[in-house]
């Protein structure tokens, strides 16, 4: 007789995707033994059989549905605008109970696009983990990617409460502090702390390769910090964050209208030269940045540059 598995939280995970966040939790789960089974799902048989190579998971597959049978947690890890297909693809697949869950940046769409294709009994809660690199593919997860870093949970009213509790239980094992918010909450504060920083940085960016092509060479020979780091951000998954502007319209351009209007003050403090204006704004964002590095969120940590 086959000695007994130990007992896990969960019996079977299923990761539909297999980018930076999914493969991060794929080796998190392993390292902190949170599921006896790891079904990897991504329909690039390339991406497949890179995951395959890597030891991320106990089964592969291409596709969805064969992927989510049997598993009593799912987590959707493809970009925002496959989850409505994805929904409907693995919905007829779901075993009763089964908890649905995602890694998405915005949370409103979450609901809109998964929620009404999920059978009775199937519980969705949707997951946020505030984390990530410039880097994609399977190649770049580690399972450090997520320890102290702030996982929000965003489910509907009347979400099954032990279903909550099971996903908060799983992200705090892979080392995240977890708070529950309104959805509609989370994209109006996600708009500004990661959304429009984003969109900055992809038009700063973009904006040099306009340049003339001597300058545009100088530009990227002597980029200081401040540029450096734009290139980083403007380095991230282009599907992914195509997605993201898309769902999260409305909080972003309700933002962006905020930010122009400080833009053109500044602009107009500079015209004038009124250094008294532009030494309070940057005096005021200063004690801001010693807001982030207080509350470990300045991603300075030695572990965030290891693969």
């Amino acid at each position: 007789m086959s000695a007994k598995r130990k007992p896990r939280p969960f019996s079977r995970v299923a990761l539909i995707g297999i980018g930076l966040i999914g493969s991060s939790i794929a080796r998190g789960i392993k390292k902190h033994k949170l599921s006896h089974e790891v079904a990897i799902s991504t329909r690039r048989r390339t991406t497949l059989n890179t995951a395959r190579k890597l030891g991320l998971g106990s089964s592969y597959h291409l596709k969805a549905a064969q992927a989510v049978k049997n598993a009593d947690l799912v987590i959707l890890c493809a970009p925002l605008g496959a989850n409505k297909a994805l929904a409907q693809e693995i919905a007829p697949h779901l075993k009763p109970g089964a908890i649905v869950s995602d890694v998405g940046s915005c949370k409103e769409s979450v609901i809109k696009d998964v929620g009404p294709h999920l059978p009775e009994g199937v519980h969705l809660v949707p997951a946020h983990p505030i984390a990530g690199t410039e880097h994609s593919g399977p190649e770049a997860g580690f399972a450090a990617l997520f320890e102290d870093r702030w996982c929000v949970l965003t489910p509907a009213d009347g979400i099954d409460a032990k279903a909550v509790k099971a996903v908060e239980g799983f992200w705090r094992k892979l080392g995240s502090r977890v708070e529950i918010m309104d959805a509609a909450h989370h994209d109006q504060v996600l708009a500004i702390t990661s959304h429009l920083p984003h969109l900055i940085s992809y038009t700063i960016v973009d904006t040099a390769t306009d340049l003339e092509r001597d300058l545009q060479k100088e530009v990227v020979r002597y980029s200081a910090g401040g540029f450096r780091e734009f290139t980083r951000i403007a380095a991230s998954d282009p599907t992914m964050w195509r997605d993201v502007f898309l769902s999260n319209r409305d909080a972003v351009l309700e933002i962006l209208g905020r930010f122009t209007e400080d833009l053109t003050a500044l602009q107009r403090a500079i015209r004038r030269g009124d250094g008294e204006l532009l030494h309070d704004r940057f005096t005021r964002t200063r004690a801001i940045r010693r807001e982030v590095i207080d509350a470990k969120q300045a991603g300075t940590e030695p572990w965030r540059n290891r693969r």
